[in-house]
């Protein structure tokens, strides 16, 4: 059988949709700090629809690819934290300046990719410390998507009555059915925004890099951390939470490299997928997990149309109420979340308490010298097992067994 003939044989409309929601909740809500972003910068609207384009079609190509060639649902994303970071240091720096730092921040993501040491270094942290590191970011986007109950009830109410209906009755199909309902309920009471209508279709305009030692060790450096350790290093967590073995080499080498070469055309950073990714890894992408690789394709996809016509698609996406947004996501990420709580809580008390100072630490929200929770409760989850566990039981259980061990 041609690979055409099995990917058309996988194709099921739980991961087509799975991947359509990995990229709408990113345009729908991570976007807006990308647009911030890009005003801090001072950007005119064609370097705005070069900056949109590049990211999106650096993510939908390294999705589409990578999903083919290791049959795993790789959902690629733009740097979120990176973003935020953007917002408050570009001001004093010109956009070549910027880009020239982008580019040295990838190049050594790239580098510390290819090597093997970032997923050499994850490989030593127990199962149950990823599980609870994954619940810890899921848990408060499923927790906050209450409050739109106290705005927005019939939007909320419509949306978890059908997901739950859909998961009693046609299960693979519960998430679609709640989106459907969703955008139903709020056409229904208004409530979608009003934007201004855009016909900028979005394109590439080049900028050649400035490097300079300030805009490095302003924005490059802090750009690299925040970039490895709240987006890539959850976005490999999670592939492991979900008993999948990705190679970390080829994954965060090749898309920190397509990074590089879009910086020039405005990509701060693409990464590996956390948050959105978890949509299409979850039992509700497909109850296959070696089907699962379609969602990655369907994310993709919707990243390249969307890049291709920018201003247009962002326009729409930007209309849809952050209630509807948050409540789909979040009946979207409940199977992930239970996943990985159960996950967390499988090893004995000495794992059990490093996982759930993990999950504590995570979910705080804390953000310490510009890096986010995650990786601070990757460390301290981290600490806690090595002071608990004496070192002839850590080598004889790294990663707590081969199944989460990292594929070189």
């Amino acid at each position: 059988m041609s690979r055409v003939a099995v990917v058309l044989r996988d194709v099921s409309v739980s991961a087509v949709v799975a991947g359509f929601l990995s990229a709408l909740i990113n345009f729908a809500g991570p976007f807006l700090i990308v647009l911030e972003a890009t005003r801090a910068a001072g950007l005119d609207e064609a370097q705005t629809a070069s900056w949109v384009w590049a990211l999106s079609i650096g993510n939908g190509l390294c999705s589409i690819v990578l999903s083919l060639f290791t049959r795993i649902p790789v959902i690629v994303a733009w740097s979120t934290p990176g973003a935020a970071l953007l917002i408050a240091s570009l001001g004093g720096f010109s956009f070549a300046e910027a880009v020239g730092a982008f580019l040295v921040a990838s190049v050594a993501a790239a580098i510390v990719g290819f090597t093997g040491w970032f997923g050499w270094l994850l490989s030593k942290v127990p199962g149950p410390v990823l599980q609870a590191l994954l619940a810890g970011i899921l848990l408060p986007f499923v927790v906050a998507a209450a409050g739109a109950f106290a705005s927005a009830p019939l939007i909320a109410g419509s949306i978890v009555v059908t997901f739950f209906l859909g998961k009693r009755f046609f299960d693979r199909f519960a998430v679609l059915a709640a989106l459907i309902a969703g955008l139903a309920m709020t056409w229904a009471t208004g409530s979608f925004h009003e934007v201004p209508p855009s016909l900028t279709l979005g394109g590439p305009v080049f900028t050649m890099p400035t490097f300079t030692p300030a805009a490095l060790v302003s924005v490059a450096l802090p750009l690299f951390i925040v970039t490895m350790a709240s987006q890539n290093a959850p976005g490999l967590a999670l592939l492991h939470s979900q008993g999948y073995k990705p190679n970390d080499r080829l994954l965060v080498g090749t898309i920190s490299a397509v990074s590089a070469a879009l910086a020039p055309f405005g990509a701060h950073g693409i990464n590996l997928g956390a948050i959105t990714a978890a949509i299409a890894l979850g039992p509700e992408s497909h109850p296959d997990r070696a089907k699962r690789y379609i969602a990655g394709l369907s994310g993709g996809l919707t990243y390249l149309v969307i890049g291709s016509f920018g201003g247009v698609l962002v326009a729409g996406f930007q209309a849809i109420p952050s209630e509807t947004v948050a409540v789909v996501a979040a009946v979207a990420l409940l199977g992930s979340a239970l996943t990985a709580l159960t996950g967390a809580m499988s090893g004995d008390a000495r794992t059990g308490l490093a996982a759930i100072t993990t999950l504590a630490v995570t979910m705080s929200g804390v953000v310490i010298l510009s890096v986010g929770a995650a990786f601070w409760g990757l460390l301290a989850g981290s600490a806690v097992y090595l002071v608990l566990t004496p070192r002839r039981e850590r080598a004889r259980q790294p990663n707590e067994g081969e199944e989460a061990a990292v594929t070189r």
